[in-house]
Parts: structure tokens; C-alpha cells; sequence
């Protein structure tokens, strides 16, 4: 949901999401960050590739201004089934995962996370704004403006130039 004001969201800053135990989180705490925001599901076929080069990403330039915030999401082929404990388990666990995880949303249809909604007016798809599958991605400016979208075939490790020239060591 957007903060209190009753003006368009002008960046990601002006939203307020859960994360994965129920707390709120207000965006603007990554005013000055680079975001990569990730749909993501522990039982795609993209997950074992993904998962793996987010991390890396992340530890790479966590500490240089990058922050990947995960919103797991069930709209696609039910492949993110579990609770949100169980979700942060898996991607903690199995894939070493220390970039937050956020709640569950949706991120099509009348019930899409206000975020999401925000995120795909702001750069749609090629074939719309929908987002088509898990892991696609949207990388945010360090003034919480939306730069680019990538398909969930996009490999993170393949955004990583443009994570440097929006961190500034490129």
C-alpha cells in the first residue's frame, strides 16, 4: 500500500509491504540503494539457477549499495506452495539466501500486490504489463525509480553490468 499520503506513488520508497513474518517494511529505508526486485517460487524450474547467481549478486555488491528484495508468489503453476516460514527455510537453507524475503503477494489480477502494480505500470512487458513467471525481475535506481524489467529467463548474473552502472562501478 502506498504511505499515508493519497498521491500516485512517485517511486518504490513511497510503499509499505510485509515481510515474510508479518512486519511491515516501509520501502523508503532503501532510499539510496540499487534494488532488484525478484518474484520468486521454490519449485520452478528457474529456481536452481536463480537462486543461486541472487545470492551471489548479493554478496558481491550488498555492501556497494545492491539490495534484492524477494517476493515469493503461488500464481504460477502453484510452484510456491508453503507458508512463508517454510519459504524463507528453503531459500535460507538450500540456496543461502540473505537478501529479505517479503510476504507472499500476488503479482497479476485485481488481488496483485500494490508494489507489483506500481512496479508494471512503470515498465511493462513485451507482450504488456503482466508479469508472465516466476523470477522476473525489475531493477530499481537508487531514487526508487524503475530502470528496467527482465524476463524470467534473464539470468541474474546476466543484469550484473547494469547493477554496476546504476551502483557506479562500472
Amino acid at each position: 500500500m502506498a504511505s499515508q499520503s493519497t498521491d500516485q506513488p512517485k517511486s518504490i520508497h513511497d510503499f509499505i509491504v510485509k515481510d515474510a513474518r508479518g512486519n511491515d517494511v516501509d520501502l523508503s529505508i532503501y532510499k539510496g540503494k540499487v534494488l532488484l526486485i525478484v518474484n520468486v517460487a521454490s519449485q520452478c524450474g528457474l529456481t536452481n539457477s536463480n537462486y543461486p547467481e541472487l545470492t551471489k549478486l548479493y554478496e558481491q555488491y550488498k555492501d556497494k549499495g545492491l539490495e534484492i528484495l524477494a517476493f515469493p508468489c503461488n500464481q504460477f503453476g502453484n510452484q510456491e506452495p508453503g507458508d512463508n516460514e517454510q519459504i524463507m527455510e528453503f531459500a535460507c537453507t538450500r540456496f543461502k539466501a540473505e537478501f529479505p524475503i517479503f510476504d507472499k503477494v500476488d503479482v497479476n489480477g485485481s488481488n496483485a500486490a500494490p508494489v507489483y502494480k506500481y512496479l508494471k505500470s512503470s515498465k511493462g512487458g513485451l507482450f504488456g504489463d503482466g508479469i508472465k513467471w516466476n523470477f522476473t525481475k525489475f531493477l530499481v535506481d537508487r531514487d526508487g525509480k524503475v530502470v528496467d524489467r527482465y524476463a524470467p529467463t534473464t539470468s541474474p548474473a546476466s543484469i550484473e553490468k547494469d547493477i554496476k552502472k546504476l551502483i557506479g562501478t562500472s
